[in-house]
């Protein structure tokens, strides 16, 4: 079974059904383009009771959890004290994701490379702060945010207006009881994920995303509008020194703090002039890096998971291939902001055999797909280069149309 509804979910259920050793998937809730592939169940992510119970009514030997909500509200606990195997961190342990606050406190504690951070519980001494730090100023809320919790104002003035915003007018709830003013770091952004069971750490390949909406990084931020696998900018050697220096050090610490990570972990970086740091660790599977990074895995991923919950991923070999991918993502007008659904999506059946579509906002109705969402879905292509894979994608695009789609032409740009 496999928890959520998005692109990467799909991509996982797709990957997952590759393996001999699965018969069947179920997920929750799933959406237009995994119905063809699975069983969606009309359960909702965050109903942890509900997905424990279809988790025992269809015998599921293996769940795998998409989002970071259900981690936070301690789905993994959940099921472990009912003896069903889940992959993922348990409740304590996804607070590297659930709160900022914590992580900064981590990283500072072990010496992981970071910004240079402070974290604030009263917004008149943020403000004060704020007066003493050259601008451009990366404030960010302490909890969830839906990936919009963190603002890089470029004047102490947009700085301040920031810290009201999250701190006195709580525009993310009680995300934004606490908040972390970031010094801001310039260079060039990689996400690296990697499998764990708690004391292995098994590094994925690096994939670069785009969160901005609109060409050229600009607009407001998004979940993600692309991405693409592997940067060239971020080869063997810089992977080794994030896993050496970032990712073995933090399921390191984790264990320290007395709550072993296993599952996922996420850890957003900067190669800046003074070498790769910390921006954040997220819980799960990236999206849309999900999308990009699995079409290059050539080991079974169910033998992976099941490695790292039962604590035997140092006897795994983790293949991945050469071949480039890149992704875009097709969203609704309005998306970040208000968007409508339920137009119908044409030309999916017109596209190259080489073309894998991940659907996002999708529904299936009387045989035809409808827009559900913000983003729609991600369109991925191969290739020897990303050259090759970026204008095979970009070759297609216009062939998938629904009312108001629109999607960044620049994903990839500069592989």
């Amino acid at each position: 079974m496999v928890i959520g509804g998005g692109a990467r979910e799909h991509a996982l259920v797709w990957k997952l059904i590759q393996s001999p050793k699965v018969a069947e998937v179920y997920v929750a809730p799933g959406n237009g383009g995994i119905e063809l592939i699975a069983h969606n169940l009309a359960i909702s992510p965050v109903n942890i009771e509900a997905l424990a119970e279809a988790a025992r009514q269809y015998k599921i030997d293996l769940t795998v959890v998409g989002p970071e909500m259900p981690l936070t509200l301690g789905i993994v606990d959940l099921f472990q004290s009912r003896g069903l195997a889940i992959f993922g961190p348990r409740g304590a342990a996804a607070l590297i994701e659930s709160s900022k606050v914590f992580a900064k406190e981590l990283m500072q504690k072990y010496g992981l490379p970071s910004a240079r951070g402070r974290v604030f519980t009263s917004s008149a001494a943020a403000k004060e702060y704020i007066q003493s730090q050259p601008p451009p100023i990366v404030i960010k809320a302490d909890g969830l945010a839906a990936g919009k919790g963190t603002i890089v104002a470029t004047s102490r003035k947009q700085a301040t207006e920031a810290v009201a915003e999250i701190m006195e007018r709580q525009i993310f709830g009680s995300a934004g009881d606490k908040v972390i003013i970031d010094e801001y770091l310039s260079g060039r952004e990689v996400s690296l994920l990697a499998f764990t069971d708690g004391k292995t750490v098994a590094g994925m390949v690096p994939v670069c995303d785009y969160k901005r909406a609109f060409d050229g990084d600009v607009g407001p931020n998004t979940g993600g509008m692309g991405s693409y696998s592997p940067p060239g900018f971020f080869g063997p050697h810089q992977i080794e020194l994030a896993r050496k220096n970032i990712l073995k050090p933090a399921v390191s610490a984790m264990a320290q703090e007395g709550e072993p990570y296993q599952g996922v972990l996420y850890a957003g970086l900067m190669l800046t002039p003074n070498g790769v740091k910390t921006l954040e660790f997220n819980a799960r599977f990236g999206d849309p890096e999900t999308q990009v990074a699995l079409p290059r895995l050539k080991t079974d991923l169910v033998d992976i998971l099941m490695a790292a919950i039962d604590g035997t991923l140092d006897q795994m070999e983790i293949l991945w291939s050469e071949e480039c991918f890149v992704g875009v993502v097709i969203a609704s007008a309005g998306y970040p902001g208000d968007y409508k659904t339920g137009f119908p999506i044409t030309g999916l059946d017109r596209l190259d055999k080489e073309i894998t579509v991940f659907h996002a906002g999708t529904k299936a109705q009387g045989g035809k797909i409808y827009t559900d969402g913000g983003r729609v879905l991600t369109v991925v292509a191969g290739g020897k280069t990303i050259a090759e894979a970026r204008a095979k994608v970009y070759s297609q695009l216009s062939a998938i149309r629904f009312e108001g789609g629109y999607y960044r032409q620049d994903i990839a740009q500069q592989g």
